[in-house]
């Protein structure tokens, strides 16, 4: 894909930008729900997802972890397939992985037309592929994708989450986390779990803490740098990085009319330091 102005005009134009990447043990990681590829409701409905493709090249980061992503819909396969751009003929995942990255998909929710679920973009090698259904009731299906990943030497644990709507399930997906972690990864290994926790209310920190995460926050930086949702007007700080043995340097939400017309949310990138 070739890469356009606005979006790496609008990703280097923040108070606190990334800093270059090419330091011993830097990972930058990007987290974003892209809404399936897909905005507006009728007739207005639109294609986004070669958008999408342009932005996630341009964040140039070692891990994106994505939320909403489909590997198929029918339904939108058809509307889609009569223009200038259409549904692309792979899923959506490997669509927008960069030339070279490896992908991880796996479905948490099937519909009548299709599914969706989470995704793993990476340039570095991964390791054996993990999912476990954290569901806490069937009107919402909803998993984690785990994918150890070496980095520079270093075998870095990624989870991609999407929480629930409501706190109580948040809740029992905290647990749920917390036993998966235990059981799979084990108390020392570095971990970034992101992604999008819906958590409106700011009151997943403290559960994550208990957990030995802690939120990524860039020295100096406030939570309110970091809202991400609604992309028109955002207020509310939904998508994040929890992490255990790696430091946040700076962080950046790309802005701009671009970045709105794509998805709901905006993206959140980071850079990240191991050890």
């Amino acid at each position: 894909m070739t890469r356009i102005g606005p979006f790496h005009a609008s990703l280097h134009s923040a108070a606190a930008p990334l800093s270059t990447q090419g330091g011993s043990g830097l990972v930058r990681v990007a987290t974003y729900n892209i809404h399936k590829g897909v905005r507006g409701v009728g007739p207005s409905k639109r294609l986004e997802i070669h958008n999408l493709g342009l932005a996630i090249e341009a964040f140039d980061a070692d891990l994106v972890f994505l939320q909403e992503v489909r590997l198929f819909h029918t339904r939108e396969a058809r509307q889609f397939d009569r223009t200038s751009f259409g549904w692309p003929k792979q899923g959506q995942a490997e669509f927008l992985a960069p030339e070279g990255y490896d992908v991880a998909y796996r479905t948490n929710a099937v519909t009548r037309f299709g599914e969706h679920g989470n995704a793993l973009l990476a340039r570095w090698p991964m390791g054996q592929v993990g999912h476990h259904d954290v569901s806490d009731h069937r009107f919402e299906q909803r998993g984690l994708l785990h994918v150890p990943v070496t980095i520079s030497g270093h075998t870095v644990h990624a989870i991609v989450v999407h929480f629930g709507l409501v706190h109580r399930s948040r809740m029992r997906q905290v647990q749920r986390l917390a036993h998966y972690i235990r059981t799979e990864i084990g108390p020392e290994a570095p971990l970034i779990v992101a992604g999008d926790f819906n958590d409106w209310g700011e009151r997943l920190d403290g559960p994550m803490r208990e957990l030995g995460l802690s939120r990524a926050l860039a020295p100096g930086r406030r939570r309110s740098e970091c809202v991400t949702f609604p992309s028109v007007a955002p207020m509310f700080a939904l998508d994040r990085f929890y992490l255990r043995g790696l430091a946040c340097r700076s962080t950046l939400v790309p802005r701009g009319l671009a970045w709105t017309r794509m998805s709901d949310h905006l993206p959140l990138v980071a850079e990240l330091e191991i050890g």
